[in-house]
């Protein structure tokens, strides 16, 4: 399933029937991010649905909402449920299972693959709470009831596919990191039920970039069974592989100019750090707009086409000569 977004789509590929969780903090644009997969994402050319679930969003919030899924609106291919932080309570614990219930009958009836996008369950979370300290329940890990993780579960354990029926339901959930905590109940219950999850980093927010997605704390484990040959395109695994490879030690080469400062450093380790400017101005920055996989994976080349070819260790010779720098 393509989102359009270069950073997953590339690097944490959404597969069908995943459950693959946003994880933000307070102030960044997970919101944004949200409301445009739901906009721009497609399930190539196969029936097609969009379910958005709204919870605790303020009314601004809510009104940017419908404007940015105002075409998919129109379409006829989304389902819209808000839940503001004024409205009750209980209707934040029931959007969520009532999305789902649209999205199974959308997927398992009708056909269509389906994507649920649940934003924020951190407010869905804390209204479990709320409920559960009025029943007087007994509270567990701050407060949070001891049953969260399975409450969590009933919800995210609902995507998937059925053997022998069309359709699927794939499920984005995003939630916010309360102090950018992320041993918080929420997302550290969240990541032992899901196959993964997309970070977004301040530090790329504070530089203007947007998304913000911090590709080594983001991960999509089933990104090997939804891309590569015979899914997205063959070399899309291996240039995966090396773009990270090449970002962690881009990470290290400028941690050792902070110490020894950029004259300091090796020819290659220079390399290192224009790759990845290359990567977070031409990848990774997307400020509006649907990118194509072929767009995605051809900015991605450019970037690691920075490099020495002795440094792309993990691209095979013929796709080196296919797509890259020929020997």
């Amino acid at each position: 399933m393509l989102t359009g977004v270069s950073a997953v789509d590339a690097l944490t590929t959404l597969v069908r029937g995943q459950k693959l969780p946003v994880f933000s903090h307070a102030g960044l644009p997970h919101l944004r991010l949200a409301t445009q997969i739901a906009a721009q994402a497609t399930a190539g050319g196969a029936p097609f649905a969009v379910i958005f679930a709204g919870m605790g969003l303020t009314h601004a919030d809510a009104d940017a909402v419908r404007d940015t899924l105002d075409a998919r609106a129109a379409a006829g291919e989304l389902t819209l449920l808000i839940n503001t932080a004024d409205d009750p309570v209980i209707e934040r614990i029931l959007t969520p299972r009532l999305a789902l219930t649209v999205a199974e009958d959308l997927a398992f009836a009708e056909g269509r693959h389906v994507l649920v996008v649940m934003t924020d369950m951190t407010s869905y979370a804390e209204a479990v709470r709320e409920v559960s300290a009025a029943r007087g329940e007994m509270p567990g890990r701050r407060a949070y009831p001891g049953y969260l993780y399975s409450d969590l579960a009933s919800l995210y354990e609902r995507c998937g596919r059925v053997r022998g029926r069309p359709g699927s339901v794939t499920v984005l959930p995003v939630l916010t990191m309360p102090g950018g905590d992320i041993t918080h109940p929420v997302p550290d219950l969240t990541g032992y039920i899901t196959e993964g999850q997309i970070v977004l980093s301040p530090d790329l927010h504070a530089r203007g970039v947007y998304p913000p997605v911090d590709a080594l704390s983001s991960l999509s484990r089933l990104m090997r069974h939804g891309a590569g040959p015979g899914r997205t395109r063959d070399d899309h695994l291996d240039l995966a592989a090396q773009v990270l490879a090449a970002l962690a030690r881009a990470r290290q080469a400028a941690e050792l100019a902070d110490l020894v400062g950029p004259a300091g450093l090796s020819d290659v380790d220079r390399r290192y750090l224009d790759f990845e400017r290359a990567y977070r101005s031409g990848l990774v920055a997307q400020e509006e707009g649907a990118r194509s996989l072929a767009e995605t994976l051809r900015l991605a080349w450019d970037a690691v086409l920075v490099l020495p070819r002795s440094e792309l260790v993990l691209l095979p010779d013929r796709l080196l000569d296919a797509y890259g720098r020929p020997s």
